[in-house]
C-alpha cells in the first residue's frame, strides 16, 4: 500500500535506541527487509525504511534518479500501482517508503529528503542495507551488488553503514511472511538485529560514531534454517579477499557464444589491507558461519606500495621523458 509525499511532516517522532535508515536492492516489498524492519523495531530502534520500488539487484553503486512516475508493471509484487508518484509512503505505516531509483540513489534520497522529516535535527546513527536475497562475497561482487552499493554510498556520505546479505535467496513478498522464527526472512532479520546490537554495545552515539569515518561493514550470512545443514551460524571475522572469485570468459563449443565461469584469480585475492590472519569471506560463508568483513572506501594504495611507483615516475619526469 502506498500514499504520496504530503503526510511526511507527520513522521517526526521520538527516537528509541538508534536512528536507523533501512534500505536494500530487492525492493521495499521484499520479505527480508520487512522482517528486518520488525526485528530492529522490536529491539527499540527508530527505523525508517526507504527501499526501491522494484527489484534493483546488480546495480552496484550506480546512481539513477527517476524521471517519471511509476510505470508498467508497477511496484514489486504489486505493491505500487502504475501511475503512482515516483516515491510514496505506506498507507498503514508512515515509516515505510518506496523510491523509484537505484539502491544508491534510494539510500541518498532517504538521507537527504525523508530522514530529516523522520528524525528531525537528530542524525542518522546507522544505515542498514539488506538483507540481500543471496550472498555478496568478495571484491568483485562488492562493486556489483546494489545492497553493498547503497552501503558504500552511505559511507561516502559520512554515515556508518552495514550491508547484510543472506544465503537464503528466495525472492518473496512481505505478504508471505510468517510469525515462525524459522522463516528464513526472520532468521536473517535476527542476525541483523544481533549484529547491530553488538556494534552499538557500549557506544554513546551522541559522543561517538558506531563506525569510524569512511569505514563500513559487509556481513554475509550462510544458507541456514530448517531446510539447511546449518543452524545458528556463529559470527567470524573475515576479509573481502581470500577465496574470492571473478568472471572468466570462454566460448561455448555448442552455441559459439561466450559464457562466464568463476575464477579464483590472484588479483582479486591480493591481501593488501585487512587483517592477514582473517580468512576470506567467500569460503567462510559457504560453510556454517556468518562472515563479517570491515571495509574502507579509501581506494588509494598503501604508502609502501605507492611510493616506489611514484619514485620511478619521478625519475622519468626529472629526465624530461614527459
Amino acid at each position: 500500500m502506498w500514499k504520496p509525499f504530503a503526510p511526511l511532516l507527520a513522521l517526526v517522532s521520538c527516537s528509541a535506541g538508534l536512528n536507523i535508515l533501512l534500505t536494500n536492492d530487492d525492493s521495499w516489498a521484499s520479505a527480508n527487509i520487512r522482517a528486518t524492519y520488525n526485528a530492529l523495531k522490536a529491539d527499540g530502534h527508530d527505523v525508517l525504511l526507504v527501499g526501491p520500488a522494484v527489484q534493483q539487484s546488480g546495480k552496484g553503486g550506480t546512481f539513477v534518479l527517476p524521471t517519471t512516475n511509476i510505470t508498467e508493471p508497477g511496484g514489486e509484487f504489486g505493491s505500487v500501482p502504475v501511475g503512482a508518484p515516483y516515491f510514496g509512503q505506506d498507507s498503514q505505516n508512515g515509516d515505510l517508503f518506496y523510491f523509484n531509483g537505484t539502491p544508491a540513489a534510494t539510500a541518498v534520497f532517504g538521507i537527504d529528503i525523508i530522514a530529516p522529516q523522520k528524525f528531525g535535527s537528530a542524525p542518522i546513527d546507522l544505515v542498514v542495507s539488506g538483507p540481500n536475497e543471496g550472498q555478496n562475497n568478495g571484491p568483485f561482487v562488492f562493486t556489483l551488488s546494489g545492497t553493498v552499493g547503497a552501503t558504500y554510498t552511505s559511507v561516502e556520505r559520512g554515515y556508518p553503514a552495514i550491508a547484510f546479505s543472506a544465503g537464503n535467496s528466495t525472492h518473496r513478498s512481505f505478504m508471505t511472511l510468517t510469525d515462525d522464527a524459522s522463516d528464513p526472512a526472520n532468521l536473517a532479520a535476527k542476525v541483523v538485529a544481533d549484529v547491530v546490537r553488538a556494534v552499538a554495545n557500549g557506544v554513546n552515539v551522541t559522543k561517538q560514531r558506531l563506525l569510524p569515518l569512511g569505514v563500513g561493514m559487509s556481513v554475509n550470512i550462510p544458507t541456514f534454517g530448517p531446510d539447511a545443514n546449518c543452524s545458528a551460524p556463529p559470527l567470524r571475522f573475515t576479509r573481502l579477499t581470500g577465496g574470492a572469485v571473478v568472471d572468466q570468459i570462454s566460448i561455448n563449443t555448442t552455441s559459439g557464444f561466450p559464457i562466464s565461469t568463476n575464477l579464483e584469480a590472484t588479483g582479486v585475492n591480493a591481501n593488501i589491507n585487512g587483517v592477514r590472519e582473517d580468512p576470506g569471506e567467500t569460503p567462510t560463508s559457504a560453510g556454517c558461519e556468518t562472515a563479517v568483513s570491515i571495509f574502507s572506501i579509501d581506494y588509494d594504495a598503501p604508502e609502501r606500495l605507492a611510493l616506489p611507483i611514484q619514485q620511478r615516475l619521478a625519475l622519468a619526469i626529472e629526465a624530461s621523458e614527459f
